[in-house]
């Protein structure tokens, strides 16, 4: 069995509802620098960090209305930290020029000295496409499409491609990412498609809102995909340990969203996560009332939680 790793969602960037602490309603930079320097110094091997481009009004009520875009914070974070990596958790692929984002990712790893992971996915807000002028429908094309271009941008000395929605030749591209071949990329989705998707682009998986009753068979699905007996030691699987009670695309919450935060409680759900073939369990702390509270359960969970799983 693998030694379970651990992502630490960043706080303070965004007001979903569901999972908002009460001291992140007036958080600042202040704030959120402290957080992930404290996650640096601990043994965090990510952060993750979330984003929407904008957030249409009529889903503010269920997603909130504060949201970062993904590659700008990371550069922050990355620049505020020394050891710990950065997730994005994901990032929408069809909003980017490839090319611009491939510059902007190379760009964070050679100054930060390889520490980025490129979560993705194809998005699944139709208004906040309809806005950027992106087609809907054809995101999932988009997005293969892209990850390819990514690729080539990040290995080739001269890179070139011929496709639907982009061409080019004759160019270099330097800085090169620092991890090689390039950073790892982990693809975000519930479906069928998404699982498809990680195992032939990917290094991983990142499930949204898939129950532990469905976890068994997803693994088994993606195991059974042709490529990943290729990838197999490398390929993670990013659980989160909260169980959101909302509704898949709508995010209206079905129930209230429990964020555990006792002993016996979290060493059950990381040790079936384990047991299941999950490797990197993304942990939320838990709705504290006060930033201080939040940074006193990061330490005891760095001392009592993840020695236990190293």
């Amino acid at each position: 069995m693998k030694p379970m790793k651990f992502a630490l969602a960043a706080q303070g960037l965004l007001n979903y509802p569901a999972g908002m602490a009460p001291w992140e309603k007036t958080a600042g930079s202040k704030e959120i620098l402290q957080f992930a320097r404290a996650a640096d110094k601990q043994s965090w091997q990510w952060l993750t960090v979330p984003e929407h481009v904008f957030m249409p009004e009529n889903m503010c009520e269920m997603m909130g209305s504060r949201f970062p875009e993904g590659v700008a914070a990371c550069a922050v974070l990355a620049g505020a930290t020394e050891r710990i990596h950065l997730l994005t958790y994901v990032l929408v692929l069809p909003y980017r020029n490839p090319l611009m984002l491939a510059k902007q990712i190379a760009t964070i790893e050679f100054m930060a000295g390889g520490r980025f992971t490129l979560g993705t996915a194809p998005g699944h807000l139709e208004a906040e496409f309809d806005a950027m002028g992106i087609p809907f429908k054809a995101r999932g094309k988009i997005t293969d499409e892209y990850l390819e271009v990514l690729k080539e941008c990040w290995t080739a000395d001269k890179p070139k491609y011929s496709g639907y929605y982009s061409q080019f030749d004759h160019i270099v591209m330097d800085p090169k990412p620092i991890q090689k071949p390039h950073p790892p990329i982990f693809i975000g989705g519930n479906t069928k498609m998404a699982m498809r998707r990680a195992v032939k682009h990917g290094d991983g998986w990142i499930p949204w809102l898939i129950s532990h009753d469905e976890l068994g068979e997803s693994l088994k699905f993606i195991q059974e995909q042709p490529g990943f007996e290729e990838k197999k030691d490398h390929f993670e699987v990013v659980m989160p340990t909260t169980a959101y009670q909302v509704e898949d695309y709508s995010h209206k919450e079905t129930a209230e969203t429990k964020i555990e935060s006792g002993r016996d409680e979290i060493m059950r759900e990381i040790e079936f996560l384990q047991n299941a073939g999950v490797t990197v369990a993304q942990v939320m702390p838990p709705r504290v009332e006060e930033f201080q509270q939040c940074l006193e359960w990061l330490d005891w969970f760095n001392e009592d939680i993840i020695p236990n799983f190293s």
